[in-house]
């Protein structure tokens, strides 16, 4: 593993910072504390700094020679609204939040590369480091770009790291096309009409109707759908009635649908209301059909993707890279920003939870659980490869 050494020596001071940044988790758009750390630390190491797109957003700008090559570096800040299980030193201090998705630690990998990168401008052209807020669910990707990111700080490409508990610490993970799915919620609001339920010919069940449309919609998935396309619609919440002994009026279903292109997406959206609406026709009730889209498949584009492989094997060599890395079906708001930029989404290994040896909560080190906790020894190395991914892109001509 080619880590390099200045980094190496700095790194128990980005750790201190990632562990600070652990224990004061701060929600979606209230990221006021992280993102004054951020612009502070950028200012002391020399980096222009900008503040307030998506509200509390900081990019740094790093420019060097005379090149109008431009590349962007994007890190998440945000936490969940979540009660953490640890009890060590660096536990969070706010009840209900926590870092248990590794923001805190893609912070720190980009500061280092930050104060690297200032320290030794070894590179002709300018680096943006987008510190975002509000990823887990607020979309703040697309806030930035809206408040005019691009615009203020253009980027011939853009890319985004994200630590992945169960793959080795020293690999990475990578595939051009698809990388995370598409995030999407749907409500179907069924009327029918109330009754005894011991004279239910009186009525119209809307329960019986929603256990219908709940199946039909499974249909889309095996019958209509094409069988080499991932998607997934599931059904995650069956509201209805008060009483043992009467049928209700409505009947709510919700849930979530998640694929890997819009044109799936597309398909299963329009699907879902027909099969909705023609089913509860059958059985004489209605429905209101609610469907939000959220976060877009996150796509990797092929020439920037093949790019950044290389560069992650000259690190740590070819067999620590997956270049066909299986796509998740979770979400990512970074998938915005590729619709506007060419660039690339990776995943770097966070290991097996080892790491975690004192104080630790009783359930695995996986994302978006209350005993995870982000790798220190991932520090370096994220840093490592923001620092050559942006000399090795800014010295080589637009494709």
């Amino acid at each position: 593993m080619k880590l390099i050494e200045r980094i190496q020596q700095f790194t128990p001071e980005l750790q201190a910072i990632r562990r600070d940044l652990h224990a004061h988790p701060e929600l979606r758009f209230e990221e006021h504390r992280t993102s004054e750390r951020v612009a502070h630390l950028l200012k002391h190491w020399g980096i222009e700094v900008h503040r307030g797109l998506g509200g509390t957003g900081v990019v740094g700008r790093i420019k060097n020679g005379t090149s109008p090559r431009c590349v962007g570096l994007r890190a998440d800040m945000d936490a969940l609204p979540l009660q953490e299980h640890n009890t060590f030193a660096h536990t969070s201090k706010h009840h209900g939040k926590m870092h248990a998705c590794g923001h805190d630690g893609h912070t720190a990998m980009l500061l280092a590369a930050a104060r690297y990168l200032a320290e030794t401008r070894q590179f002709d052209g300018t680096v943006h480091l987008i510190f975002q807020p509000a990823e887990e669910g607020g979309a703040g990707a697309q806030r930035m770009i809206d408040d005019g990111l691009f615009e203020q700080f253009p980027c011939d490409a853009v890319f985004g790291l994200h630590n992945w508990p169960g793959m080795a610490v020293g690999s990475f993970g990578v595939r051009p096309g698809a990388m995370m799915a598409s995030s999407n919620e749907f409500e179907i609001v069924i009327t029918g009409k109330g009754a005894h339920a011991a004279m239910p010919h009186l009525g119209v069940d809307p329960i019986m109707v929603a256990c219908q449309i709940a199946q039909g919609l499974q249909l889309l998935i095996s019958r209509e759908k094409k069988p080499v396309e991932p998607a997934v619609i599931s059904v995650t919440q069956i509201h209805a009635g008060d009483a043992y002994n009467v049928i209700p009026n409505e009947a709510t279903l919700r849930g979530t649908v998640r694929t890997f292109s819009l044109e799936a997406l597309d398909q299963l959206q329009s699907g879902m209301q027909r099969v909705a609406e023609n089913i509860a026709a059958a059985f004489n009730a209605s429905i209101q059909f609610h469907f939000q889209r959220n976060y877009p498949p996150t796509i990797n584009h092929a020439h920037e993707t093949e790019f950044a492989a290389r560069v992650m094997e000259e690190i740590v060599g070819a067999d620590q890279v997956v270049r066909d890395r299986e796509p998740t079906m979770g979400a990512e708001d970074f998938a915005f920003m590729l619709q506007v930029r060419p660039g690339c989404y990776a995943f770097i290994g966070n290991g097996e939870g080892d790491h975690r040896a004192l104080g630790h909560g009783a359930g695995p080190c996986m994302l978006h659980n209350p005993s995870y906790d982000f790798n220190d020894a991932l520090i370096p190395l994220g840093a490592t490869y923001w620092v050559r991914l942006t000399e090795k892109f800014l010295a080589t001509a637009p494709a």
